[in-house]
């Protein structure tokens, strides 16, 4: 399966406030919600949205944060937050979302992505294995090298 994924802007931010408000209903405070995305397509540096789906009527997001790990070989980008509708799930659009993912950043130097999950979350780690990455048995935290 292929599936469209587009770096959220500045003029994404009210559908990517739409999924992200479906996605986390415990944020009941739309203020704090904006100023928490907002420098996401606004170009901050230490992170990054991108919507997964037609981008006029996307289906989920992914955001992305990033750090330095010498033993990853440098930039290393953390998937801290996906989510896909729950009406279009099961058809490996999370995967493929990620694997694409590492297709658009390696080139700009990104050496790893890195997925951290509730160990409460079914089908996470089946996700994160999908996208090529792997684990240390037990840990919440998977990394595919790029």
């Amino acid at each position: 399966m292929s599936v469209t994924l587009t770096l959220a802007g500045a003029n994404d931010l009210d559908r990517l406030l739409a999924l992200v408000t479906v996605a986390h209903p415990e944020i009941t405070k739309p203020d704090a919600l904006r100023k928490a995305v907002a420098p996401l397509v606004e170009g901050t540096p230490h992170g990054a949205a991108y919507l997964i789906g037609p981008p006029r009527a996307p289906v989920g997001y992914l955001i992305l944060a990033f750090g330095y790990a010498v033993q990853r070989g440098g930039i290393e980008a953390r998937v801290t937050d996906i989510f896909i509708r729950s009406g279009v799930r099961k058809r490996g659009m999370g995967s493929d979302a990620i694997t694409a993912l590492a297709g658009a950043l390696a080139p700009h130097g990104v050496r790893a992505i890195g997925i951290e999950f509730d160990i409460d979350t079914p089908g996470a780690a089946a996700l994160g294995r999908r996208a090529g990455m792997r684990g240390v048995d037990g840990s919440r935290v998977m990394t595919r090298k790029l």
